[in-house]
């Protein structure tokens, strides 16, 4: 039996732009999934995916004979992973030509609806497990800058730069002083980061000007030695990315009252995470909202 594990992810700060090639800052989580590959006799994928809770929440049976996939039902998730297998067949067209099969498990080791990454971390799996690029996988099924991938296999957070079809990942020391005062509060909800960026792609104009700004608040992030200033970059990164999509701010939508810190989004608008400043005391204010999955950031960044 082959063991695979992928990071779940956090974007930081370059979402949307990092699409277009602004310099993004992003986290490996210490919230990931796992893939087991077992061979069996028959011809046939039996596929089971568990949740955190170790629940099966998905199983099916694939057949595949002669390069043709078959699935005993046609659900969301068994139309994805056919999408998944075809794509293999195109990036490694021998790998289906046996007369074994194999029986895979998934688990994850956090709330499908959190968001971190339950795609990237299957995809990064499977690429690895077949041995093909997880960067071209991904491009033919699920799309998008791919930092995600880049956190699946990096563990220690990196800024990720996308230029055409090159990819500059470097490894930087993240871990503020001020750490103690980052928390991560989920919104109850699951933003669908493939909506997000269609949305982000009809409302963008000329902005040059926007990549450049967000490239160097990312670099200054990074490298900010006191709250104060981190708090006014990530003001500055949330009203940039407001006018570009033409989106509310998450702070003056949801928490315009909140007045210990500052807020941010993280990755596609309107769901999953955000980006909190404050005392473990202040957090007290989201508990009462009803918001009350918080993470500090030292339980969820790797």
């Amino acid at each position: 039996m082959q063991p695979y594990y992928s990071n779940g992810k956090l974007l930081l700060t370059g979402e949307y732009v990092v699409l277009d090639g602004a310099l993004a800052l992003a986290v490996p989580t210490k919230f990931g999934q796992s893939l087991t590959v077992e061979p069996i006799s028959d011809k046939l994928i039996k596929w089971t995916s568990l949740d955190y809770n170790k629940t099966i929440w998905y199983k099916n049976t694939f057949s595949f004979d002669k390069g043709e996939f078959n699935s005993e039902n046609n659900n969301q998730t068994s139309l994805m992973l056919l999408k998944v297998f075809e794509a293999i067949k195109k990036l490694k067209p021998t790998f289906f030509n046996t007369n074994k099969g194999f029986n895979i498990t998934t688990e994850l080791n956090f709330p499908q609806n959190w968001g971190l990454g339950s795609s990237s971390t299957l995809i990064n799996n499977i690429a690895n497990w077949v041995n093909v690029d997880a960067y071209k996988l991904l491009n033919l099924t699920f799309g998008g800058s791919g930092y995600d991938i880049a956190c699946a296999s990096h563990n220690s957070p990196i800024t990720y730069l996308k230029k055409q079809s090159e990819r500059f990942i470097k490894e930087v020391n993240f871990n503020p002083n001020f750490s103690d005062q980052l928390f991560f509060v989920h919104l109850n909800q699951k933003q669908n980061s493939r909506e997000g960026i269609e949305h982000y792609n009809l409302n963008k104009g000329n902005i040059a000007k926007e990549i450049k700004e967000i490239s160097s608040i990312t670099l200054k992030m990074i490298i900010s030695t006191t709250l104060d200033e981190f708090e006014k970059l990530i003001q500055k990164h949330e009203l940039i990315i407001s006018k570009i999509t033409k989106q509310e701010t998450v702070k003056s939508r949801l928490f315009d009252d909140y007045t210990f810190g500052s807020i941010k989004s993280l990755g596609a608008w309107g769901g999953d995470f955000v980006l909190v400043t404050g005392t473990k005391e202040n957090m007290r204010y989201f508990e009462s909202k009803g918001y009350k999955t918080i993470l500090a950031f030292k339980n969820m960044v790797l």
